[in-house]
């Protein structure tokens, strides 16, 4: 008995309008900054004709991208609340694709912008086993003084009754066919702005890492210390980190050079030490891993993994034999792909946009 089981952060899933660009140009729109804008009025028409009008190819995209996975389990980061995750599974995914998604699971979580994880889950699977949710459980209230993580470099930016997920951990309980699985959906933190000499991800590595930490005591506390390897589980989301990436090198004109480059600390460390969990993705080549492109100009342009879907042990030795796939082709143009990884993007796919998402859907298939 198989699942399609899939992670994609969308970006921006959005039933909202944000028109605070108007007073912080650190967040307004690149192409309303051409224009001169004479008032706050203006600027809101003009931020929701933008909005709107960029909004619905990026949408189809999205969606495309979601159809080529052909999931019968899919969880999402970025969708901002119920409402705006109904309206894109009936009108693109359902409308569009002939592709929707009957069971739907959303609950708020700690985000400042309202972003939050979701799953959306078919009735049966493709072979026809029915798709049980029994219980899902957020644990956005987790404080670092809940599970004795705070500590010197948390105290920077932190408080100890402070949150630990900047947006949730969703536990979720499912039968497939009659047999258990349970899925961890989350979003890590992002890597910030540079900070006190250190780059964005080394500045906020410390709230990711006490997220998983998190992550395992949840799981710990639900299947036992010590006895987590024989459970089938699978942690799904955008961590926002990774153990090695590819650097980019060259240019357009004269060729790219790809790079692979070893961490010699991650976030991610803490899940797999002691093989706590596994990431079927290094089962792929090692050019072929990524699933988002990085860049701050030529100095700095790297692709890495930050979307995962971490298996128990039990869940990775059933499925010891089969490879995750990336979705690559609402990718924008600007990618840079390594050579033979080619693919053919989406009508009306952008140079930057629009685009999918920055982030590749990541599926699986497996044996449960």
């Amino acid at each position: 008995m198989s699942l399609r089981l899939a992670t994609f952060n969308i970006e921006n899933l959005l039933s909202r309008f944000d028109f605070s660009g108007f007073r912080n140009q650190l967040k307004q729109d690149r192409v309303l900054r051409l224009f001169d804008v004479r008032s706050e009025a203006e600027y809101q028409r003009l931020e929701e004709a933008r909005t709107i009008a960029h909004t619905d190819d990026t949408r189809q995209m999205s969606a495309l991208a979601i159809a080529d996975c052909d999931a019968d389990i899919l969880c999402l980061q970025e969708a901002d609340n119920m409402a705006a995750l109904q309206a894109f599974e009936y009108g693109y995914l359902f409308r569009m694709v002939g592709n929707g998604y009957r069971q739907k699971y959303l609950i708020e979580g700690n985000d400042s912008r309202g972003i939050d994880v979701a799953v959306l889950m078919r009735e049966e699977t493709r072979d026809g086993q029915r798709i049980e949710c029994l219980e899902v459980k957020s644990h956005a209230t987790l404080t670092y003084e809940d599970l004795d993580l705070f500590n010197e470099e948390l105290a920077l930016t932190n408080r100890p009754r402070d949150r630990i997920f900047k947006r949730d951990c969703l536990e979720v309980d499912l039968r497939i066919g009659g047999r258990p699985l349970t899925l961890y959906v989350v979003h890590f933190k992002s890597m910030g702005p540079a900070r006190d000499g250190l780059d964005g991800r080394r500045a906020t590595m410390a709230l990711r890492a006490a997220e998983a930490k998190a992550v395992r005591h949840v799981i710990e506390s639900r299947f036992g210390r010590g006895h987590t390897a024989d459970k089938m589980f699978a942690i799904c989301g955008d961590m926002n980190d990774y153990q090695e990436k590819v650097v980019i090198l060259g240019d357009r004109r004269n060729g790219y050079e790809f790079v692979p480059h070893e961490e010699e600390v991650s976030a991610l460390d803490i899940l797999s030490h002691d093989g706590f969990v596994e990431n079927p993705m290094s089962r792929r080549p090692v050019l072929d891993r990524w699933t988002l492109f990085h860049s701050r100009g030529p100095e700095e342009r790297h692709l890495c993994q930050l979307d995962y879907i971490w298996l128990s042990p039990a869940l990775a030795r059933r499925n010891s034999s089969r490879v995750p796939e990336i979705v690559r082709a609402g990718q924008p143009y600007r990618t840079i792909f390594p050579a033979g990884q080619e693919v053919e993007r989406y009508p009306r796919t952008g140079w930057d946009r629009p685009k999918a998402s920055d982030h590749c859907p990541l599926v699986m298939t497996l044996d449960i």
